[in-house]
């Protein structure tokens, strides 16, 4: 045999062999689960099946009793790993989401866009007329239905009230952000664009279509969602998948993404009504001071949070395919979205599977 033949068969073999010392495949993902329209039934999965720490579960419990929680759910891919009531309240009942439903018109106002109804780049004076604030009108049509998204209007934000007399001018849209109910306006664009009623197209678009329950309520300025916890958890998990429930698109992925990533250059913290951690700095409601560093230091970097009065939660951590939910009263007697109640909340989680 000759040498070059020799040197060719040698050759083959160690490619060979090569082929054999690779690492397998990586075992396939395990699909996201969602459950049926239906409120019956819902997979689970347990602590064990996921390597968490079952001695960590009850000190969760315990914390969450202390702080008056009422609803208390975790999903991982879909599948419930925990869900707990206390004090009376149970899979059944309705809570209020406060601010945390802020998400829900911020979903709802990407569903009229990407049905071609609105443009959030154009002005709100476009869609329901001038004279909607006290503003001067040249100031006023410097505000974008984008600019109450982000809560940059530049409308004064010591009052709650959003009658025209009581949005007044403080700084051109766009150049101050201040954490404000202007944003319902947002509810009245939707309305004026889609010649519907805003419950009749918020429960046609998305309700009806993730299988929720629940209503709106108007309190003092406010428009406030009602739900059952599981509910929540519906939203939560449509917003962990960017959007898309099983393979229908309730929200396109574009505006997902600008939703949940930092949406101006003053709150880094901020997106389209959403709260974003692990960004350098930040601001809080009712507040024009900067913080420095993320808003939960012990929950993971890349959550985005819906948070709402008195402790309503909602957590999506995609890097973990989590979906946190908490309602209940006050946890502390801090009154504001954010309070130290969500750091020792995510020391709790976090020991879980750590």
């Amino acid at each position: 045999m000759s040498k070059s033949i020799l040197l060719l068969i040698f050759a083959l073999f160690c490619i060979n062999c090569s082929s054999d010392l690779k690492e397998p495949a990586p075992a396939q993902t395990e699909t996201i689960y969602f459950p049926p329209l239906s409120d019956t039934t819902w997979e689970t999965k347990s602590i064990e099946s996921l390597g968490w720490k079952q001695s960590a579960v009850q000190p969760l419990l315990d914390y969450l009793e202390l702080k008056h929680s009422k609803g208390f759910i975790i999903l991982v891919n879909g599948r419930i790993v925990m869900e707990n009531y206390f004090k009376g309240h149970d899979a059944a009942t309705n809570w209020y989401w406060a601010s945390a439903g802020k998400t829900l018109t911020a979903t709802m106002t990407g569903i009229a866009q990407q049905e071609n109804l609105i443009n959030i780049n154009n002005k709100v004076s476009q869609y329901i007329g001038t004279g909607w604030t006290s503003a001067p009108i040249a100031k006023e049509n410097l505000i974008t239905c984008k600019n109450l998204l982000t809560m940059t209007s530049g409308l004064d934000d010591t009052t709650d009230d959003v009658s025209p007399s009581a949005l007044t001018y403080t700084a051109d849209a766009g150049t101050r952000w201040a954490y404000h109910n202007v944003y319902v306006k947002l509810q009245d664009v939707i309305v004026q664009a889609s010649g519907q009623t805003w419950n009749t197209y918020f429960n046609t678009k998305l309700r009806d279509k993730i299988g929720m329950n629940g209503t709106w309520f108007t309190s003092g300025n406010n428009s406030v969602y009602s739900s059952t916890t599981r509910s929540m958890a519906r939203f939560g998990l449509l917003i962990l998948n960017k959007g898309k429930w099983e393979n229908d698109v309730i929200l396109n992925e574009s505006y997902f993404n600008e939703a949940t990533n930092t949406s101006q250059n003053i709150n880094l913290g901020y997106g389209y009504l959403w709260w974003l951690n692990g960004k350098a700095n930040y601001h809080l409601p009712q507040s024009q001071t900067t913080f420095q560093g993320s808003i939960i230091p012990t929950a993971p970097n890349d959550m985005f949070m819906a948070l709402g009065k008195n402790d309503q939660k909602i957590y999506v951590v995609p890097s973990k395919k989590m979906v946190v939910i908490r309602m209940g009263d006050v946890a502390d007697n801090v009154n504001l979205a954010l309070s130290d109640f969500d750091e020792m909340l995510w020391t709790k989680i976090s020991a879980l599977y750590q």
